[in-house]
C-alpha cells in the first residue's frame, strides 16, 4: 500500500486530477457472504451427482462426499491468500506469485469454468422441470385424465423432448440475464440471502423426508457400494483417451484419482469466495472464516449427503440413465408417503433448483465480466472492451462476449448435460490447480503480513515448510493431469478455448501497452494526476460546503452545464465526480493510472474542463473507483463535507429512485457523516432536490398550530416561564418511542389511520425494496448557496 500521495511534477498549464487509489465499497455480512457463494456452489448438488455417477457407476456419492471433505482444505488456500492483502481472485494471486504469462493462462481457464458455468446450469434447470411436466403428464395419463387423442398424437403417452427443452429454456434464462446485465443490474446479497433461505427450507425437508424412508426401507436401503477399485464402472466416455487400455482396473490408485476427477464438478464456485471477500465487514478475516465455515457445512450435507440418501433409496435396478439429469428431484417419487404429496414437494424441490440454478447463470455472466474487468483494468485488455454502453453505461461488450460463447456451447450441447459437466470439469480443476500453485510460491516470495495459514507448517529452524498447501497442490495437480488423459472432451474443448483465450490476452496487452505509452506523454501534458489512497478536502484542495457534480457520459453533461451557470465558483468550489465502476476483487491494492484513468475518463474530463472554461469557471477533478456508484458518492461527500450532489437523469431509474439509493447508501456509510442536498437535473432544466441523512421534517401547517397551541397553554401554568416549541416535540417523541417499545402494533395501528390515509396504502412510487421513496424538496435551496447543515 501506498503511503502519502504520488504526483507527477508541478505544471502550471495542466489540469490536476486527484485520482483515489483505493475503491470505495459497500460491506455485508458474513451470512450474506455466504450466501453469495452457496447460491454458485449449491447449484452444483444439482446435477453433479447425476454426471458422477453415470462416469464412474454406484460408488459415486463416496468421492462426491470425499471432494467435499477435500473443498475445506481448498477453500482453506482461498482463505490465506484473502489474507495477504492481494487482491482476490486467481488472476490476481497467480500473477503475484508466477507472473504474467501464467495469470493470462490461469484466467483463461477460469474463463472456460465461467462460460460452462452458465449453461450447464441452465440446461440442468431444464432437464428438471421437462421430467417434472414429463411426470405430470404420465401421471395424469394414468388417472384417465388425457383425452385419447393426445396418444394419437404423440405416439404414446402425451410427452415433451426434455433435451430440446431444456435447451430452449436455458437460452430463454440467459437471453433475460444478459438483458438484465446490459441494463446494468447490480448483485443483490438480499436476493441471494432469500434464495438460500428458500433453499434451506428445501435441504432441511429433503434430507429429513430421505432419512426416514432409509429407516423405514430397513435392509432394502443399502450404502453405496465402497469406493474400491473393484467397484469402480466407469462408461467409455468417462475414460477419454484410456479408453480400451484397462489401465484405470490395473493401477487401481489411478482408478480412485479418475473416479475422484471425475466428482470435482461438486466444489464449483469456490472462486467466488474471493470475489465477496473484499466486500466482508470488519472484522474481515474472522468474518470471512465464518462465511467459509457455514459454506462447508451447508455444501457438505445439501452435496454430499443429499447425493448419499438419493443412491440409496432409488432402487438398483432403475437405470442411471432414467435419472442421471434430475436426481434430486427423481428421489422424492421414491419416498414414502402419499403420491400427491412427493408431487408437491417434487415441484418444490424443481421450483428452488430453478432459482438457484439460473441464479447461476446470472453469477456466471457477473462473475466473467467482473474478472475481464479486473484483467482489463491490469492493461491486459484494450479499453475497446470496457467501452460503456451509451444509454446504461455498463461493458455490454465484454456482456456480449460472454453470453454469445455461452448461447454458443447451449446449442452445440443440444441440452446434453453429462458432455457439459465432462468440459465444465477443465477450468474448475485447472483454476484451482494454478490457484494453489501461487499460494505456495507466495510462501517462499511473499515474507509480509499474514492472518491465518493453512495447516499444518512443519518449522524447522527458521524455515517453514507449508504441508498443507502443499498437499493441497499436489492433489489438485494430479487430479488434472488424471483429468487430461480421461476427459478427452473437457481436455479438447478446454485446451482450444484457453489457447484461444491466452492469444486474445497476449495480443491485446502489447497493443495496449503500447497504446498507453504513446498517450501517456500526451496525458500528462494535459492532466496532472495526483494518487491518493484517502479522499481528503486538502489534497482535493476544496473548502466546505462544496457542490459534487457526478458525470459518467460525456455527451450528457446537462448537470454540470446548471452548476456552472448558478455557482459563484470563487464562494464554492464545484468538485466533477467520475466513479469508475470495477470487477468484484478490485482494490485490495492500490490501482495504477492504467487500472483507473482510461481513454474515456481523459475525454470525459477534457470536454468538463473545457464546458468549465467556457463559463469562466474553476472546477476539480476527481476519479473514484467503485463496486457502487451510490455508495462511492456518499463516501466521497462525507469526506469533502460536500454541502450538496447534482447528478443528471438516469436512464435506469426515476429521480426518487436515485434519491432512495442515495439515502441507502448514505444509511450504510460509515461515520463520520453528514447531511447534503441531493439534486437530479432534468431536461430544462428541471431540477428536483433531497435531502440526503437526517433533516428537518416537513410539517403541515396544522401540526405547527397544534405545537404552539400547546406551547400557549402550558406557559400559562406556574413554573413554564422557560418552556420552549422544542420542548413540546421532544416531550411528545420521547412518549411516543416508550409506548412504540411497548406496544409496537398498537401505535402501528394508529399511524396506518393518520397522516391522511398515506401511511399503511401503497405508495405511487416505492423503491427496490418496497419502501417509500424520498420525498422531493418543496423548496429549493438557493443554487449558489448550498446548505451548510452539518
Amino acid at each position: 500500500m501506498s503511503s502519502g500521495s504520488q504526483t507527477l511534477p508541478p505544471s502550471s498549464n495542466r489540469v490536476r486530477i486527484v485520482v483515489a487509489s483505493s475503491v470505495a465499497l459497500t460491506f455485508i455480512s458474513f451470512w450474506r457472504a455466504a450466501a453469495i457463494v452457496l447460491n454458485d456452489l449449491g447449484s452444483s448438488a444439482y446435477y453433479v451427482g447425476g454426471i458422477a455417477e453415470d462416469a464412474i457407476g454406484r460408488s459415486a456419492p463416496w468421492f462426491i462426499l470425499g471432494v467435499m471433505l477435500f473443498s475445506f482444505a481448498v477453500r482453506a488456500v482461498y482463505v490465506e491468500s484473502c489474507s495477504m492483502f492481494v487482491r482476490g481472485g486467481v488472476y490476481r494471486v497467480v500473477k503475484e506469485a508466477l507472473g504474467g504469462t501464467l495469470a493470462k493462462l490461469s484466467v483463461s481457464a477460469l474463463m472456460f469454468d465461467y462460460i460452462l458455468t452458465g449453461p450447464i446450469s441452465g440446461v440442468a434447470a431444464g432437464q428438471y422441470i421437462a421430467a417434472l411436466v414429463n411426470e405430470l403428464l404420465s401421471k395424469a395419463d394414468a388417472h384417465g385424465w388425457i383425452p385419447p387423442e393426445m396418444h394419437s398424437y404423440f405416439g404414446g403417452v402425451p410427452h415433451i423432448n426434455v433435451n430440446w427443452t431444456s435447451v430452449v429454456i436455458c437460452l430463454a434464462v440467459t437471453l433475460y440475464y444478459w438483458w438484465e446485465n446490459i441494463k446494468g443490474i447490480e448483485e443483490s446479497s438480499d436476493k441471494a440471502l432469500r434464495v438460500m433461505q428458500i433453499t434451506t427450507v428445501m435441504v432441511v425437508i429433503l434430507l429429513g423426508w430421505a432419512a426416514i424412508t432409509v429407516m423405514k426401507m430397513g435392509d432394502a436401503a443399502s450404502l453405496p457400494p465402497w469406493p474400491v477399485p473393484s467397484n469402480l464402472h466407469f462408461s467409455q466416455d468417462a475414460l477419454g483417451f484410456l479408453k480400451g487400455t484397462g489401465l484405470a482396473q490395473t493401477l487401481g490408485l489411478f482408478g480412485i484419482l479418475m473416479a475422484f476427477g471425475h466428482s470435482v464438478l461438486a466444489m464449483s464456485g469456490e472462486e467466488t469466495l474471493a470475489q465477496v471477500n473484499r466486500e466482508i465487514a470488519h472484522p474481515k478475516l474472522k468474518n470471512l472464516k465464518r462465511a467459509a465455515i457455514i459454506i462447508a457445512i451447508y455444501s457438505f450435507f445439501f452435496t454430499g449427503i443429499g447425493t448419499l440418501l438419493a443412491v440409496m433409496i432409488i432402487p438398483q435396478h432403475i437405470p442411471i440413465a432414467n435419472y442421471e439429469n434430475n436426481l434430486m428431484a427423481e428421489v422424492v417419487m421414491w419416498f414414502s408417503g402419499p403420491l400427491v404429496l412427493r408431487l408437491a414437494f417434487r415441484t418444490f424441490v424443481v421450483v428452488v433448483g430453478f432459482l438457484i440454478l439460473s441464479g447461476a447463470i446470472n453469477t456466471s455472466i457477473i462473475g466473467s465480466n467482473g474478472v475481464l474487468n479486473r484483467i482489463s483494468e491490469d492493461g491486459v485488455l484494450t479499453d475497446w472492451f470496457r467501452k460503456p454502453q451509451k444509454k446504461y453505461g455498463t461493458s455490454y461488450r465484454i456482456v456480449n462476449l460472454v453470453v454469445g460463447l455461452q448461447v454458443v456451447t447451449i446449442l452445440l450441447s443440444r441440452g446434453n448435460v453429462i458432455m457439459l459437466g465432462e468440459a465444465y470439469a477443465f477450468g474448475v480443476i485447472w483454476s484451482f490447480t494454478f490457484n494453489s500453485l501461487a499460494m505456495l510460491v507466495l510462501r517462499f516470495k511473499y515474507k509480509g503480513e499474514r492472518g491465518w495459514k493453512v495447516p499444518p507448517n512443519l518449522r524447522i529452524g527458521k524455515f517453514e515448510l507449508p504441508l498443507g498447501v502443499i498437499s493441497v497442490f499436489l492433489v489438485l495437480l494430479t487430479t488434472a493431469l488424471v483429468n487430461l488423459a480421461t476427459k478427452s472432451v473437457a481436455t479438447i474443448s478446454g485446451v482450444i478455448f484457453s489457447a484461444a483465450f491466452f492469444v486474445i490476452f497476449t495480443i491485446s496487452e502489447h497493443t495496449n501497452a503500447k497504446k498507453f505509452k504513446s498517450t501517456k506523454k500526451e496525458m500528462q501534458e494535459h492532466f496532472q494526476l495526483l494518487h491518493e489512497e484517502r479522499i481528503e478536502r486538502q489534497t482535493v484542495g476544496v473548502r466546505p460546503d462544496s457542490t459534487i457534480v457526478t458525470v459518467r457520459d460525456y455527451n450528457t453533461l446537462l448537470q454540470l452545464r446548471w452548476v456552472l451557470a448558478h455557482t459563484d465558483t470563487t464562494e464554492h468550489d464545484v468538485v466533477v465526480l467520475a466513479a469508475r465502476l470495477t470487477g468484484a476483487g478490485s482494490g485490495e491494492v492500490d490501482l495504477s493510472t492504467e487500472q483507473i484513468f482510461s481513454d474515456h475518463e481523459q475525454t470525459l474530463f477534457t470536454k468538463c474542463v473545457s464546458l468549465a472554461e467556457s463559463y469562466g469557471k474553476h472546477i476539480a477533478l476527481m476519479v473514484v473507483p467503485a463496486r457502487d456508484v451510490f455508495s462511492a458518492i456518499v463516501q466521497t461527500a462525507n469526506s469533502l463535507g460536500a454541502a450538496r450532489v447534482v447528478s443528471g437523469q438516469s436512464s435506469k431509474m426515476s429521480s426518487e429512485e436515485q434519491a432512495f439509493r442515495m439515502g441507502q447508501a448514505w444509511e450504510g456509510a460509515s461515520p463520520p457523516k453528514h447531511q447534503f442536498v441531493f439534486q437530479v437535473v432534468k431536461e430544462g432544466p428541471v431540477v428536483q432536490s433531497f435531502r440526503i441523512g437526517p433533516h428537518n421534517p416537513d410539517l403541515k401547517t396544522e401540526d405547527v398550530m397544534l405545537v404552539h397551541r400547546l406551547w400557549l397553554d402550558a406557559r400559562r401554568q406556574s413554573g413554564m416561564e422557560e418552556l420552549h416549541h422544542h420542548d413540546i416535540v421532544t416531550l411528545a417523541l420521547t412518549r411516543l418511542a416508550a409506548d412504540y417499545s411497548r406496544d409496537r402494533q398498537t401505535v402501528l395501528k394508529e399511524l396506518r389511520g393518520s397522516a391522511d390515509g398515506q401511511i399503511g396504502k401503497t405508495p405511487a412510487t416505492i423503491g427496490p425494496s418496497g419502501k417509500p421513496l424520498p420525498k422531493a424538496i418543496p423548496v429549493q435551496p438557493p443554487p449558489t448557496e448550498p446548505r451548510r447543515t452539518r
